[in-house]
Parts: structure tokens; C-alpha cells; sequence
């Protein structure tokens, strides 16, 4: 017996930014067939030298892989849907965080997500809904090193004050 599914129309994406994700739905498919522990080290490279997504940045990023892959936009098309949403995200020099986990409430199911500035990008479920087994979120930008040159010359600083 099968369910009834209607698929989200997508707003409306500009050529360049479909043939991008379109590149990213094929890598995301590639990337899909890893086993979990090389998928995440793999991705967790790729973060590197991103700075941390916004929500829009990931939500047009989304957007643009639905408007290319109607695969992605079905109810079994999470894995690709997110990591070509990563993928696209990461061309553009940002960084979402790429989650996979479980449902929080029956029926029990995986599911993989994109989540950004600590929301849910674009999912029509509650916070909380999900339960994150791992993630891969945005590097967080280092602390400037302090010298200790730079301490002295802020110490002579303050006693010659």
C-alpha cells in the first residue's frame, strides 16, 4: 500500500545557481554511499575556512538543490537533500551545520538535516522534533594569539597611564 506524497514546489532559482546545485545533488550522491564515520570526516574537512552559514544563505542554498533534484525534494531524499545543501553552502564560502539523527516522537525514523544560527532550515517540524546523533557544524573562528610582546606593550601602556 502506498502514501500519498505532494512535493514542495521550490521558488524559483536562477540557471547558474540550478547547474551548482545540480553538481552538488550528483557529488551528494556520491557522498551518500560512505559509510557514516568517513562521510563525516570527509565533511569535516570540507568545513574548513568556511565562516558559519546564515539562515537564508542555507535556506536559498536548499532551495536551489529542491529546484534541481526533484529526487531530493521526496520524503526519502534527505541524505542528498542536506549534504548537496552543505556542498552548495560550502562553494559559496559558508558552512551550515549538517546534522543526521532520529525522530523525537514515533514513528521512529533517520533523518538528515541542515540546521542554521541554531534552527532547522526549512523543515515543517517543531524544534525538538529531531534527535541529532552527529553533526558537523561550522569551525568556529580561532582567538587572535596574544604575543608576549603584545602583553608588555599593553602593560606599559596601562602604567603609563
Amino acid at each position: 500500500m502506498s502514501s500519498p506524497a505532494a512535493l514542495l514546489r521550490p521558488d524559483p532559482v536562477p540557471w547558474r545557481a540550478r547547474m551548482l546545485a545540480r553538481v552538488a545533488v550528483v557529488a551528494a550522491r556520491l557522498l551518500a554511499l560512505l559509510p557514516p564515520y568517513r562521510l563525516r570526516s570527509v565533511l569535516g574537512a570540507l568545513r574548513h575556512g568556511a565562516r558559519p552559514a546564515t539562515y537564508a544563505q542555507a535556506s536559498a542554498a536548499r532551495n536551489a538543490v529542491l529546484a534541481a533534484s526533484l529526487r531530493c525534494s521526496g520524503p526519502k531524499g534527505c541524505l542528498p537533500r542536506s549534504l548537496a545543501t552543505v556542498l552548495v553552502c560550502r562553494v559559496r564560502g559558508t558552512w551550515p551545520s549538517w546534522c543526521v539523527g532520529v525522530r523525537a516522537l514515533p514513528p521512529p525514523g533517520a533523518h538528515a538535516w541542515v540546521e542554521a544560527q541554531g534552527r532547522l532550515v526549512d523543515e515543517s517540524v517543531p524544534a525538538g522534533y529531531f534527535r541529532a546523533l552527529f553533526t558537523v557544524p561550522p569551525v568556529k573562528p580561532a582567538a587572535p594569539e596574544v604575543s608576549a610582546g603584545d602583553v608588555d606593550l599593553a602593560r606599559s601602556r596601562l602604567s603609563a597611564e
